[in-house]
């Protein structure tokens, strides 16, 4: 008899788990997330924000924790170890993530356009690229800002070595007021947006016009895993990052307080700069992933990549539209 009792204890318990969906969840919580982000949070991430704080990802069912990085992160490690399940990549750093063999999957681009430009300190002097020949320019050191100085220079009709180039990290700011270089590659909607608040009259050259296709500058990210395993989680995902996005395109102020509220340490002045700089050159709208192939041409041809990689398998266009 008592072993009946037991047995009989022993089904109903795993029926009341199997009822709460296991692990002792309540049928119909929300699934839960971690989004790690490329950088520190800013305007580029508004509708990220705006989609969390608005409850979107709420009403699709997901509690996502977004995660800012740190100096010890690699976001493509984390992806793969299953420690996170989406994050933001640099479109070049998803290619070598992909050729070093690591599971990365594009699923949405974030920002639909480079972001990457040569930026000149005189714009008088500097009316255009090949004004640049003899003078000095700095790089942060990263292959993609290499590619992008050559690709400005080149689409202009100067040879690279005909600058001096100079390793500055991530001085662009100081390195261009202070005059120690004449140009540096930087970021338009950040360095460049910087550079013109304080009243430095820079020229700005997007490597987009110069060279570059129109390639997503960052892209939000997953595993292979992840997309065979739990399809729904990134469709839901994908779909209330947009609506973030939608609203910051329709409503930016609204998404602006949102990401003020989301992010601490952060200058609204800046960022709404930044926002408006984006906004203007319609880099946040999500219309989906284009000129793939056309990129990965670009990286190999300046040596950011060693080979293309397979686009088919590198994105997955099927959430984004």
């Amino acid at each position: 008899m008592k072993m009946v009792v037991a047995l009989l204890a022993a089904v109903l318990a795993a029926f009341a788990v199997s009822a709460c969906g296991g692990g002792g969840a309540e049928p119909g919580a929300p699934r839960r997330a971690t989004l790690v982000l490329d950088f520190q949070p800013n305007a580029v991430h508004t509708g990220i924000y705006a989609a969390q704080r608005e409850g979107f990802y709420g009403d699709a069912g997901v509690d996502l924790r977004v995660q800012q990085p740190s100096a010890s992160t690699d976001a493509p490690k984390l992806l793969e170890a299953g420690r996170a399940q989406f994050a933001i990549l640099d479109i070049h750093d998803l290619g070598i993530a992909r050729q070093r063999g690591l599971d990365v999957v594009g699923v949405m681009p974030i920002v639909e356009r480079p972001l990457a430009a040569v930026i000149a300190g005189d714009r008088a002097a500097v009316r255009r690229p090949r004004d640049l020949a003899g003078r000095t320019v700095g790089v942060t050191g990263l292959p993609s800002d290499d590619a992008v100085l050559d690709s400005v220079l080149e689409a202009d009709g100067l040879a690279p070595s005909q600058v001096h180039r100079v390793t500055i990290g991530f001085a662009a700011i100081s390195s261009i007021a202070s005059g120690r270089v004449d140009a540096s590659t930087a970021f338009w909607n950040a360095e460049g947006v910087t550079l013109r608040r304080r009243g430095i009259p820079i020229r700005v050259f997007r490597v987009d016009r110069y060279g570059a296709p129109r390639y997503p500058e960052l892209v939000l990210c997953t595993s292979s895993g992840t997309i065979r395993d739990d399809p729904g989680l990134v469709r839901s995902v994908v779909e209330a990052t947009k609506r973030g996005y939608e609203l910051t395109n329709g409503s930016p102020g609204q998404a602006l307080d949102d990401l003020m509220a989301g992010a601490s340490g952060l200058d609204r002045a800046d960022q709404d700069a930044q926002l408006h700089a984006l906004l203007a050159a319609g880099a946040l709208r999500p219309t989906g992933f284009h000129n793939l192939r056309a990129w990965a041409r670009w990286d190999v041809e300046h040596g950011v990549l060693a080979r293309p990689p397979d686009i088919r398998r590198a994105f997955d266009t099927r959430f984004a539209g």
